[in-house]
């Protein structure tokens, strides 16, 4: 399986994200979309870090071609600091400056000065938009559908961790740095560049925040700032605090990784054929300021989007949180309706249990497991559905699970074709433990044939086990 491997040990933000995909093998010439759409230039060179080659990309904007930046209407909203990640200025910017990230323009590429051409490092250029008009933006390049499924999916991320911060809905969040030009440029060229690659499988390290506090107009916030913190909750991967005192991840760079990778602890298995390194303009001595970027064959992946370590004994370890409530008044027709309910909220699995409560009344105990990022949605959910005045979360932390595929049976039934799927459970090196068929389409499968709904099960796992033999 072609994997693509993010290893952040000093953050990552949107141009060295774009950096690292071009050194890893990605063609630059197919950021031309965005080119097309917006008064901007993408200049690639090299620089070196900590004796380590790598590239760099920088966003210049057409001074003609792109909109002023109302300083005014940034402190109005809010959002004064910067993610410099690692050069030193007064922190007049908002989230998602990824420019900011240690520009000192001493790389070796030689582009020609904002005297010489009309030009100028973006770093917020550009109109500010709102989360709907950089949709709309996004959606009006005529990118193809994978890549603008990608940027949606980061800046909908973005969206609503600025919605969670500042308390509104996803419609009216309106982006300052992160909506400008450079960072679309960012976000939609990641996009262009890791289909460019087309890794089946894209996963990322823990990514290093960084340390120490930012300045906002709001006052001091400890390292990450919040908006990168709401991204983190809505994302696989995790994030470490180090290895110095800046501001390393912003919040570009986490919507980006969080929209296209899945979190690992550390470099898989992986026959490597390109590595490439993307470069921050700051130096962190010891630490090359890089994003590493490798490409290769790798193990298979994960059959299920919540993955979790893998560890001794052939299962998957996997973090998850239980919640847990106790009904004493809940109508039958409440308590039937909870697992289609609260698994439309994120629950993975709902259980209900008779008990005996207070004064010897009947009840009920009902478990949730989620994953914790969903912990406040479901709760919630739970309480509005079932009136209960508290939720308590138990201390569990993860569960044991199995590695699970998917097959599909075809039985025969007087002449006719049947399917049905059959869920196959193995252990992390690949030993199937386990066969069994989806109970409701064997039960659909039996009433159109006549046949016992055991035996269309039977015939259902018989099928695919014996596929799975002949592999």
């Amino acid at each position: 399986m072609r994997t693509l491997v993010f290893d952040g040990r000093t953050g990552a933000a949107g141009d060295m994200i774009c950096a690292a995909l071009i050194a890893a093998g990605a063609d630059p010439a197919v950021l031309d979309p965005v080119r097309d759409a917006l008064p901007v230039r993408y200049e690639v060179g090299e620089t070196e870090k900590n004796g380590i080659r790598a590239t760099t990309v920088d966003v210049l904007v057409d001074r003609h071609g792109a909109g002023d930046a109302d300083s005014d209407h940034d402190h109005a909203h809010g959002h004064g600091h910067t993610h410099d990640h690692g050069h030193d200025h007064d922190h007049a910017h908002s989230h998602g400056d990824d420019h900011s990230y240690g520009h000192d323009h001493d790389h070796d590429h030689g582009h020609e000065t904002d005297a010489s051409r009309d030009e100028t490092h973006a770093e917020g250029a550009g109109v500010h938009r709102s989360y709907r008009e950089v949709v709309d933006l996004v959606e009006s390049m005529g990118l193809p559908d994978a890549v603008e499924s990608t940027a949606l999916d980061a800046f909908e991320l973005l969206g609503r961790a600025e919605a969670s911060v500042h308390g509104i809905d996803l419609d009216e969040t309106h982006f300052h740095e992160v909506g400008a030009d450079d960072a679309i440029a960012d976000v939609v060229g990641a996009a262009l560049l890791l289909a460019d690659l087309d890794p089946e499988r894209v996963v990322t390290t823990p990514v290093a925040a960084g340390g120490g506090t930012v300045e906002m107009s709001h006052g001091t916030y400890p390292v990450p700032a919040p908006a990168t913190t709401e991204v983190a909750t809505r994302s696989d991967f995790r994030i470490v605090g180090g290895p110095v005192d800046r501001e390393l991840l912003t919040p570009t760079g986490a919507a980006i990784l969080g929209a296209v990778a899945e979190g690992v602890d550390a470099v898989p298995d992986l026959a490597v054929e390109r590595a490439g390194y993307g470069a921050g303009d700051a130096d962190f001595e010891p630490h090359p300021n890089v994003l590493r970027a490798l490409v290769g064959d790798g193990g298979r992946a994960e059959s299920e989007t919540d993955r979790g370590r893998t560890v001794g004994g052939g299962l998957v370890r996997d973090d998850i949180a239980v919640l847990e409530t106790n009904l004493d008044d809940a109508a039958p027709e409440v308590l039937g309706g909870l697992q289609e309910t609260l698994e439309r909220a994120g629950a993975r699995d709902v259980t209900i249990v008779p008990t005996t409560m207070k004064k010897s009344r009947p009840g009920h105990l009902v478990k949730v497991i989620c994953k914790p990022a969903d912990v406040e949605a479901v709760a919630e959910r739970l309480a509005r559905e079932t009136g209960t005045l508290g939720v308590r979360q138990s201390g569990a932390s993860h569960r044991w699970i199995a590695e699970r595929e998917f097959e599909t049976a075809t039985l025969r039934v007087d002449g006719a074709d049947h399917e049905v799927t059959v869920k196959v459970a193995s252990t992390t090196d690949g030993e199937v433990y386990d066969v069994s068929g989806e109970y409701d389409e064997a039960a659909a499968v039996a009433g159109a044939t006549g046949l016992p709904i055991r035996e269309v099960l039977r015939r259902a796992e018989a099928a695919v086990r014996e596929r799975l033999a002949d592999e």
